[in-house]
């Protein structure tokens, strides 16, 4: 389906910090069954994760920290489809979640989860997001050193949602 995006659209997707999930999301989330929309963000959250992994065993530590950062977005995205935080309706309101948003939005699940490594788990993917992708000054063994955090959020995230479906 991308091949069908004309590259200048792309660009301007890309250019904007659109979020091309999170748009079709918002257009088919009448439709769609909340734990379908948890299940689509678990799923990619295990995709980036995989990614990751490849450019950790590529030695890429710009692309690996981009992937797990997306990685600890989606979990956090579907921990609060799941808890229904006041952030994912100013996300659904603004048809995008921003960085601050989701930053918020681990301190509120961290405190009504009453767990922390939530939004310990956010800021390691922040600061890898920042140094290691924007910035490029992470070397593959500051971005490895992240691994088993993000690794927990999405069996966490996975926990709470089988839990929640029981």
């Amino acid at each position: 389906m991308s091949s069908e995006i004309p590259e200048k659209l792309i660009m301007e997707i890309q250019k904007r910090g659109i979020n091309v999930v999170d748009l079709i999301i918002s257009l088919l989330e009448k439709d769609l069954d909340p734990n379908t929309i948890v299940e689509i963000r678990i799923e990619l959250a295990e995709k980036y994760f995989r990614e990751a992994e490849e450019y950790i065993n590529k030695n890429d530590p710009i692309q690996a920290s981009e992937k797990l950062y997306k990685s600890v977005e989606e979990c956090l995205k579907a921990l609060a489809e799941i808890h229904k935080i006041s952030e994912l309706e100013e996300a659904r309101k603004n048809n995008r979640w921003f960085t601050w948003l989701l930053g918020k939005a681990a301190k509120t699940l961290a405190r009504k989860m009453n767990e922390p490594k939530i939004a310990e788990t956010w800021a390691i993917a922040y600061d890898i997001h920042v140094w290691g992708f924007h910035e490029a000054k992470y070397t593959i063994d500051e971005i490895k050193d992240s691994i088993d955090y993000v690794k927990w959020l999405i069996e966490y995230s996975k926990h709470v949602f089988s839990q929640r479906n029981r």
